[in-house]
């Protein structure tokens, strides 16, 4: 059997023509696409299914990734399983299966997230792997879905599965499939789902195998070593220009753990000395009680730059290229972004995107010409209850969209839920289960102002048709709205709201679970939207009244945020009050803004506050 680092480097293999290296591109391209195709047409799951909560990948003998999803919260899929199964114990046919998160040491980041993993063999030889990683609607744990915010260890989340072998010679272990299914609330649901996710490594495994095949494994090699090598060139050059030789800190902000401890800042130091990149995130807060903790594993920075610097590249691979632009990484064990066993990991999405804005952050501090405005972490709600017809449980998952952060070239997006994921339709969810969405449209304002305008989020309503119900909630950025950069604004800050509107309104936590909802109770979701970059007055007037027309932003914002006087009845701008006023009022600005301007003192937050205080 073959070991991994043993073959010819990637480095070594000879270099190929460019029309192999891109056919061999388009193939890893459709075996990926068509492992989630498969995916999306069989699973079970509205969470796989609709939702697309799911991540495929094809991995070399020598575990560099070959081509992976622009989804980064896990870490190096493949190494655990052999650290536990040695690749002279593998045979074709097998199938792995796990997802112990400190096991792992972050390979996945929450519970629900089950991985499967097969190898590849050309000749007896393992010559790669393919995986595939998805959510899971329920493993157990203390609520249904296994990711409620009020738990305080990981053993409430749900069953940990440390990695075994699923499948053998091609064959189910029934004993640990039986004992996986039946710890969940929906085991046919679950049950569908596994075979889904076999279904998928099985195709994926085929598909590596025919190109291993057609090519011959030296060939294929080379082509993969080109492609890895160009992703690699081009984000190197790329974090290289954006960091010049200096020490740049930056730091972003959880509002809190849902159990009242807050807020919590995520701390990151870059150093550039010419040569090499340094990150040290050690000065992130402590652990909490709470489920916002983040398992981070140690790619994970390296995923998020390499992704930031080829966003204008859609022809790089996703690949192995990503992972080599930090060349020390420093964490601190008991710290909220390497918490210690068993600290609760379920809403870690909190913090995780927290890392993504602060590295965003630090590219802003280092070339502001070149920062990206913040975002807020997808937003989520379930609502679980008894159908009244069957008598059976049902989980109802719905994902709110946000908006996205400006870019110094572009707004941002508006109302999306996350990178490679789709909310779920309205015509699925009134279909499916005991609900009736009343209204879903833009969150008109909450887009950061800018010269490049911040993405808006939604407000969606939705009214419970059933018998009683119980809630689970999370929202982002209530109290600490995503940051502006630049001389652009911060996002509006979201909120949940029951029965808007009638003398029963109320307001609700934007981190809970068991919230009652009763029969006709109508539940409003606003979502935060993204920060701005630059000044809003450099906005051009046509996209101020572009979006006014359209309801993105309002007529007061458009005359106090960007200075710019419309006349709504004639839809024209009244050119020589904007100028007057642009020219009275505009402000000075500094480079970050939430809830005002400020500059560093120290990593970047002033703005953060105490709970109390918001």
């Amino acid at each position: 059997m073959h070991n991994p680092g043993t073959a010819q480097s990637l480095a070594e293999m000879p270099a190929l023509d460019p029309i192999t290296v891109e056919i061999v591109r388009g193939a890893l391209r459709s075996a990926q696409l068509e492992m989630g195709s498969l995916l999306e047409r069989t699973a079970m799951s509205p969470v796989i299914r609709e939702k697309q909560d799911y991540f495929t990948g094809l991995v070399d003998r020598d575990l560099n990734l070959l081509i992976g999803t622009k989804m980064p919260s896990g870490g190096r899929i493949v190494p655990p399983v052999l650290k536990q199964y040695p690749i002279s114990a593998m045979r074709p046919g097998d199938i792995f299966l796990y997802n112990d998160c400190y096991g792992t040491n972050g390979a996945v980041s929450h519970s629900p997230d089950m991985v499967f993993v097969t190898p590849v063999f050309i000749d007896d030889v393992v010559e790669g792997f393919v995986f595939a990683w998805a959510h899971f609607i329920d493993i157990g744990g203390s609520h249904s879905s296994s990711t409620t915010p009020d738990t305080e260890n990981i053993f409430q989340e749900g069953v940990i599965v440390p990695i075994v072998r699923l499948c053998q010679d091609g064959a189910i272990n029934d004993d640990i499939f039986r004992m996986f299914v039946s710890n969940s609330r929906f085991p046919e649901i679950v049950r569908g789902d596994v075979r889904s996710m076999i279904a998928a490594v099985q195709l994926g495994e085929r598909r590596l195998r025919e190109i291993l095949e057609r090519f011959g494994v030296e060939r294929a090699y080379g082509a993969f070593g080109s492609l890895i090598a160009s992703t690699e060139r081009t984000v190197h050059q790329r974090m290289h220009a954006a960091f010049p030789p200096g020490r740049y800190r930056f730091a972003d902000v959880v509002d809190d753990d849902g159990m009242g401890s807050g807020p919590l800042a995520v701390r990151m130091t870059m150093e550039s000395d010419g040569e090499r990149l340094v990150l040290d995130a050690t000065a992130s807060d402590d652990q909490t009680r709470g489920p916002v903790n983040f398992l981070m594993s140690s790619v994970i920075p390296s995923m998020v730059f390499g992704l930031f610097m080829t966003a204008e590249s859609p022809d790089l691979l996703p690949n192995e290229g990503l992972l080599r632009n930090i060349d020390e990484l420093k964490l601190r064990p008991g710290s909220i972004l390497q918490p210690k066993y068993p600290a609760p990991l379920g809403q870690r999405a909190t913090t995780s995107r927290r890392v993504h804005t602060t590295c965003y952050g630090l590219v802003g501090v280092a070339e502001p010409a070149k920062g990206h405005a913040s975002s807020s972490a997808y937003s989520l709600g379930k609502i679980s209850g008894i159908r009244e017809e069957t008598g059976k449980s049902y989980l109802k998952t719905m994902g709110f969209g946000v908006g996205q952060g400006a870019r110094p070239y572009a707004d941002g997006i508006d109302a999306v839920y996350y990178i490679a994921q789709r909310n779920f339709p309205v015509e699925f969810a009134e279909m499916n289960y005991p609900v009736r969405i009343r209204r879903y449209g833009i969150h008109r304002d909450s887009g950061g102002p800018g010269r490049w305008r911040g993405g808006c989020g939604i407000v969606r309503e939705v009214e419970l048709l059933g018998d009683s119900a119980t809630l689970m909630l999370r929202l982002t950025n209530c109290i600490h709205p995503p940051f502006g950069i630049n001389g652009g604004m911060s996002g509006r800050a979201g909120r949940f709201t029951m029965n808007p509107g009638t003398p029963h309104e109320r307001s609700l936590p934007y981190l809970a679970e068991g919230v009652p909802m009763e029969r006709g109770d109508i539940l409003r979701i606003e979502t935060p939207g993204g920060g701005g970059v630059g000044h809003p007055f450099d906005r051009p007037v046509e996209l101020v009244l572009r979006d006014v027309l359209g309801e993105f932003v309002s007529l007061d914002s458009a005359r106090d945020d960007y200075g710019v006087v419309i006349d709504l009845d004639a839809e024209t701008v009244d050119l020589a009050a904007t100028e007057a006023l642009r020219r009275e009022r505009r402000w000075p600005t500094k480079l970050v803004h939430r809830n005002g301007y400020y500059d560093e003192d120290g990593w970047y937050e002033a703005s953060f506050k105490l709970k109390e205080t918001a």
